[in-house]
């Protein structure tokens, strides 16, 4: 690892993308982010105040007062300060030999070319590189192919084991006794594709493999994970009993981080609590009444809890200390507080700069009370039909009896913090935004103490859907023979993947798909893109709604394009209809089995690229469960739809 910086990433991205443990190429080398250690110290960091994303990861993780840190920033306010980063580790150890096809070797055979129309180049260790890492004169490149295991560990392939553990009977020999050979190694790639199958790994002593047989687990060919952990430094292994599987390090399932994120949410508390929380960073290690005496004699600290005696002072602590309301999903809590806000036109000068919303009144957002609504309907329908694939003259009948409320989010501050990562398969959050306590990820540190973060401030709107119109389309039959064919493609993606996770549920399916409708007319009329555009989907308790929210890490707010179309609601439930009626890949799309895996789409019901599918920046479900038939009637499924269709 070198001190010098060689490229710069946003922070955003030190969390979502290039967090610790990620495989990165730049310009001249390959590398893996370093663990947190590489980082500048808590004291050099920005920190992020998140009491209950604190409280959250405590429990996740069982680091006790976790802190949130903000990655360093680019460019330094200051020209003179000191520039911060995070460290890398140069991996993979294994490179390729860029050779010169016009040189022979003393064999007298062309090196570039010798066993096929691909080419060939030797592998050799980062040994064997001389002080301006070259091998023979020649340019080398880091190999392509490693080897992992889903709980993140990473290594080099050992390449000399797989050469000479050709399979016997069908089995693979052991690799302890197939590595002793130290000729050189070639690379031959046989054909002009590139894929596995052309590949083949050969020594000079007669020994070849093809690359492909590494990817069959049931060869064993690479054998057992050696709980690897390069971006932690040498000597960080870990017991692991995964098989090893070969990964690609740039494919896109090289890394896969495990985020929790939450709305910063009002919390007015008592005065005493108050007093607590702006100076919670020395009280927070009392523990009894010598401890709080201790503490006490901060002049400062003495004068905030002047008013109240000790034992108020001490139960204040011990609450917060217990985290009230954390043992509830994240999601649960973020519903109550939007839910709960005053009914108004959100005209007001917002008091906290992390939440403001607003309760639109029906007239505010129902088409039929809004005023001007006779122009404004013919203007809508005009301009709703040149966008949609359906004749312009079709009418839908009215949604607004199936809508409860709409909340406008004048201000939002959404933090994100990174607690692990997984690679070759993700892991999601459930549809309440926790983890399953179970899970295996990799560390970002030896030892973690805090955690990395990112805030977004930003705005958006918030839709309900009426609980009685939901528990009534539930009870339908058309409702549960759909429900039904989703359940079964989501059971045959769980065999296949030996996988626990829970179906979510008709309405999460319900909303999410309506979700991703919604997002994309937005984004034809709100000023923002729709991959800046994210969702967030509850259904709690028998309440259900939708958040469609954009937000910046390096602005104070936004636009307002986004949260005035509150009042449009209507206008763009009609074109989400619209729109959804008849995808330009029906009837295919509108037919799809979900519990037929020739597809591969078991998650999936009428949903395609071409209506449904939308970036997986925006969705929080990486574009699964979905299904456009639960929304409105499609070809083949009439009975299931939410929402009355075209007349």
């Amino acid at each position: 690892m070198s001190a010098k910086a060689h490229g710069q990433i946003r922070r955003g991205q030190v969390i979502t993308t290039w967090g610790p443990g990620a495989l990165i190429d730049m310009p001249d080398h390959a590398a893996v982010m370093g663990g947190l250690e590489t980082w500048p110290g808590p004291g050099k960091l920005e920190e992020v105040e998140e009491s209950r994303l604190s409280r959250k990861l405590e429990t996740m993780t069982g680091v006790r007062f976790p802190r949130l840190y903000a990655p360093p920033a680019a460019d330094s306010a200051k020209p003179w300060d000191t520039p911060l980063g995070v460290g890398a580790w140069r991996f993979p150890e294994w490179f390729l030999v860029q050779e010169d096809a016009s040189k022979t070797t003393t064999a007298g055979a062309r090196p570039g070319k010798p066993h096929g129309r691909g080419g060939s180049r030797r592998l050799v260790h980062r040994t064997a590189l001389d002080e301006r890492r070259r091998f023979d004169n020649r340019p080398v490149v880091p190999a392509v192919h490693v080897r992992a295991c889903p709980r993140g560990h990473l290594d080099d392939l050992d390449w000399r084991a797989f050469a000479h553990s050709a399979p016997v009977d069908g089995k693979t020999r052991s690799h302890s006794s197939a590595s002793s050979c130290h000729r050189q190694l070639w690379l031959d790639q046989t054909g002009t594709a590139g894929d596995l199958g052309e590949l083949v790994v050969r020594c000079e002593c007669g020994k070849r493999r093809r690359l492909y047989e590494a990817a069959d687990l049931s060869l064993g060919a690479l054998g057992t994970c050696t709980g690897a952990r390069p971006w932690l430094g040498r000597n960080a292994n870990e017991s692991c009993g995964h098989p090893a599987r070969l990964l690609v390090r740039t494919a896109t399932n090289a890394y896969f981080p495990q985020i929790v994120s939450v709305l910063s949410l009002p919390d007015p508390g008592s005065e005493i609590g108050r007093a607590v929380d702006a100076h919670w960073d020395d009280l927070q290690i009392v523990e009894d009444a010598a401890g709080l005496a201790f503490i006490k004699k901060k002049p400062a600290v003495a004068d905030a809890l002047a008013l109240f005696d000790d034992d108020q002072v001490l139960e204040a602590i011990e609450e917060k200390k217990a985290g009230e309301g954390s043992d509830q999903p994240v999601k649960r809590v973020e519903l109550d507080a939007i839910l709960g806000v005053d009914e108004g036109y959100g005209d007001d000068v917002p008091i906290d700069p992390d939440f403001h919303a607003r309760r639109l009144p029906k007239p505010a957002w129902q088409r039929a009370t809004r005023p001007g609504s006779s122009a404004a309907r013919i203007a809508a329908d005009t301009r709703i039909a040149s966008d949609a694939r359906i004749a312009p003259d079709a009418r839908i009948a009215p949604a607004d009896a199936r809508i409860a409320s709409v909340v406008q989010l004048h201000r939002l501050r959404e933090v994100l913090a990174l607690v692990g990562f997984t690679r070759l398969e993700a892991i999601a959050p459930d549809i309440h935004g926790e983890y399953d306590p179970e899970l295996e990820c990799a560390d970002l540190a030896l030892v973690p103490e805090w955690f990395p973060a990112v805030e977004n401030r930003g705005e958006g709107l918030f839709v309900q859907l009426d609980t009685e119109a939901v528990q009534e389309w539930l009870e339908r039959p058309g409702v549960q023979d759909r429900l039904a064919a989703l359940q079964a493609g989501h059971d045959a993606w769980c065999k296949d993947r030996k996988s626990s996770r829970a179906f979510p549920g008709g309405p999460y399916v319900l909303l999410h798909t309506l979700s991703h409708l919604l997002l994309q007319s937005l984004a034809m009329r709100c000023g923002y893109p729709a991959t800046s555009i994210r969702e967030r989907i509850y259904a709690e308790e028998d309440r259900y709604g939708i958040l469609l929210y954009t937000g910046s890490p390096d602005a104070d707010g936004t636009l307002g394009g986004l949260v005035q179309q509150a009042r449009r609601i209507e206008d763009h439930l009609d074109h989400a209809r619209r729109a959804a009626a008849l995808c330009s890949n029906d009837p295919i799309c509108a037919q799809h089995a979900p519990e037929t895996g020739m597809e591969g789409r078991l998650l999936l019901g009428a949903a395609c690229h071409a209506c449904a599918l939308v970036a997986e920046t925006s969705c929080e479900m990486r574009n699964d469960y979905l299904d456009r038939a639960l929304v409105v009637p499609v070809i083949g499924h009439e009975d299931a739809a939410f929402f009355p269709g075209l007349s």
